[in-house]
């Protein structure tokens, strides 16, 4: 590995601002995190930014769910995410957001660049519409039976049950999963990216190494039927940045997103001297980019992003670097067996080193997915961080305190020792730059090992009761802390807090990589004070029972608020004026007339429980008002139409709602 300082610029795929992170999300980040902080301890100049990903559809419905406008959403979520991370030891240089003056500036200078270049165009498509809510659904607002399997429920896009995939036009009795209503479909001009522009390019740029071979495997399949073009744009409502020169048509998530590391960076450059934006993104820079990112959206970040910052003329990452799922305990994450754990969760209960570091003994340099055991991440925290690790330190500071004034030996008794500590750097650094980190971990675990089993061989306890040993007590002590430290350092990326913590009870600061090969001799350390303890099966317990207790407050949430409607739903209501043409009682029914209703441009029938206030004489020829948008129900004795207003304690005490004098059937009431 070249010793010259390197310019690093790395990001984080950008958190969704709508929900709270899981530990599914903290792998991706404490990768990134751990990757960083080896770069920054190796003396390179190394920048990690990410940011809020603030747009899209499913922002604009929850807000509107929640009564907030979406910028404040956005405000509050990314808030709660930055808290969380911070807690995670995870360490942004900048964390910004996508609803950005910075990345609407460059949506719009990519855009301009791109279409001028002819690389985009327009085109009329048909898609799914609520004619409802007057919008356009993305795939996955669209519900119905799968067309290959007839399994109900299933999205616009996918048949979770056969794994078909289809056009939402293709699904049985579809209906809106915003309002419930049947979609219609509706032709809409949107703009085009050409990706094909770009094939020779793109596969150039994988054939070339920049990523993982599995995804360059996958990758090349998609070659083979053809590039297609990308759909940009979305229609309103829609929240995002709108197009230049249009009203209604909104950038599409997927493409301002990426562009928030631009703009992130962008926003950290204009508040800090010295760091140029150009010398990072233009197509001459010599700055190395990194993007780490899941699997999921590997098409996004190899194909469609280093098409765009091509054809707009910005470079092109150096390397894209993608990870598998996490699965609990061997499954995917459950809610109701307590394994779908949110970062807040976890944090509420357990100490963050702890997944910190089983995540790095998992995580190597492909897309496997990587299993949390809760009952092997127990023990394995357990034998390594306390059993091995930190066991060196408690097995030799009492000595050095109690008997020597807290002074370190002025020379090590083994020094071979200490040298092959030393000269494991190289292989740990190189596992740490390949992203291969559980090997990294094996390394130095198989060290702590060592450190141990020589502390156990010259047993310092036993030569502490003889007479003249002191010396020799010192020396062994002296030794056992060097080779804690040296560990400590090796394992400061993922342990930056116990690193700290360390640094404090040795009184001296690991600012670098190279600091391991140092001895601290002739030193004078703090009192020891326990730097991590055991993780005990009832902690995990406790984040898997609160797991769960977060789903039951959630069902009991959902089920209060099932209760209640809101402005926007009861707005939804239409009133309108009926005149009752006729009215008869109804044969084996106690309580209830059969109306037949004149709401001007209809008729309906009506069902109404009236029959103790009202004799259909009384009826006949009144107006009332009736809910006409009301979805006709299947009743014992027919189908009621829609529903007539009525109000009174009940019995003789029934009073119908009547319209003002004047109405005249079918009338709105407002």
């Amino acid at each position: 590995m070249s010793a010259s300082k390197r310019a690093i610029l790395v990001t984080s795929a950008l958190p969704y601002a709508n929900g709270p992170l899981h530990l599914g999300h903290m792998v991706e980040y404490v990768q990134t995190d751990i990757w960083v902080r080896f770069q920054k301890l190796r003396g390179h100049r190394c920048i990690y930014v990410c940011a809020a990903d603030a747009h899209g559809t499913p922002i604009m419905l929850r807000a509107r769910e929640l009564g907030m406008d979406p910028e404040d959403l956005v405000t509050r979520v990314s808030a709660e995410h930055q808290s969380d991370f911070a807690e995670f030891q995870v360490e942004f240089d900048n964390y910004h957001s996508t609803h950005s003056s910075e990345n609407r500036d460059f949506a719009r200078l990519i855009f301009t660049r791109l279409r001028d270049a002819g690389h985009i165009v327009n085109r009329t498509i048909t898609q799914s519409y609520d004619p409802e809510q007057k919008m356009f659904l993305p795939d996955r607002y669209v519900r119905g039976e799968c067309p290959r399997c007839n399994t109900p429920d299933q999205y616009g896009d996918s048949c979770e049950a056969c794994g078909a995939t289809y056009a939402p036009g293709d699904l049985k009795n579809p209906r809106s999963a915003i309002s419930g209503s049947t979609p219609v479909q509706k032709e809409t001009e949107h703009y085009f990216f050409k990706l094909g522009d770009f094939s020779a390019m793109l596969e150039q740029w994988i054939d070339e190494g920049h990523l993982h071979s599995s995804v360059a495997g996958k990758l090349r399949e998609w070659f083979a039927d053809g590039l297609q073009d990308w759909d940009i744009s979305r229609d309103a409502p829609y929240f995002g940045f709108r197009i230049p020169g249009e009203q209604d048509k909104y950038f599409y998530v997927w493409l301002d997103a990426p562009m928030g590391y631009m703009a992130s960076f962008k926003n950290l450059c204009d508040r800090t001297a010295g760091l140029d934006f150009n010398d990072f993104w233009s197509p001459d820079s010599t700055a190395e980019l990194y993007h780490f990112i899941g699997k999921d959206i590997i098409y996004f970040h190899c194909l469609f992003w280093p098409a765009v910052l091509e054809g707009s003329g910005f470079r092109k990452p150096s390397s894209v670097w993608a990870h598998g799922f996490l699965t609990v305990n061997g499954q995917k994450m459950s809610k109701s067996r307590g394994t779908f754990i949110k970062a807040r969760t976890y944090l509420d209960h357990l100490r963050p080193e702890y997944l910190r570091y089983y995540y790095a003994a998992k995580l190597g340099p492909g897309i496997d997915d990587i299993d949390l055991n809760l009952e092997d991440f127990g023990q394995r925290v357990n034998a390594d961080l306390v059993g091995k690790l930190v066991n060196i330190a408690s097995r030799c500071a009492g000595f050095i305190s109690r008997q020597h004034g807290g002074r370190l030996a002025a020379k090590l008794p083994d020094p071979e020792l200490f040298a092959s500590f030393c000269s494991a750097a190289d292989e740990i650094a190189e596992c740490y730059e390949g992203r291969d980190y559980a090997r990294a971990m094996r390394r130095i675990m198989a060290l702590a090992d060592t450190a141990n089993q020589y502390i156990a061989e010259q047993a310092p306890w036993k030569l502490a009761k003889q007479e003249g040993q002191q010396s020799a007590v010192q020396g062994i002590c002296t030794q056992g802390l060097n080779l804690f430290r040296c560990l400590v350092i090796y394992l400061q990326p993922v342990l930056p807090k116990l690193a700290a913590d360390v640094d404090a009870f040795l009184q001296t600061p690991a600012t670098c990589w190279n600091d391991a090969g140092q001895a601290l001799l002739d030193h004078e350390i703090a009192d020891y004070v326990p730097l991590l303890k055991r993780l005990e099966k009832s902690d995990i317990d406790k984040v898997v029972a609160a797991s769960k207790e977060d789903l039951e407050d959630k069902a009991m949430q959902e089920s209060d608020d099932a209760k209640w409607i809101d402005i926007d739903q009861f707005k939804q209501i239409e009133l309108r004026v009926a005149r009752i043409k006729k009215a008869e009682a109804v044969e084996g029914a106690d309580k209830l007339l059969k109306l037949s209703l004149d709401l001007g441009d209809s008729e309906r029938t009506v069902f109404a429980g009236i029959k103790s206030a009202y004799t259909p004489a009384q009826l006949e020829g009144k107006l009332t008002v009736v809910v006409s948008n009301l979805k006709p129900r299947q009743m014992r004795f027919g189908m009621s139409e829609g529903m007539v207003l009525a109000a009174g304690p009940g019995g003789k005490d029934i009073f119908l709602l009547s319209p003002d004098a004047g109405a005249q059937p079918g009338m709105l009431v407002s």
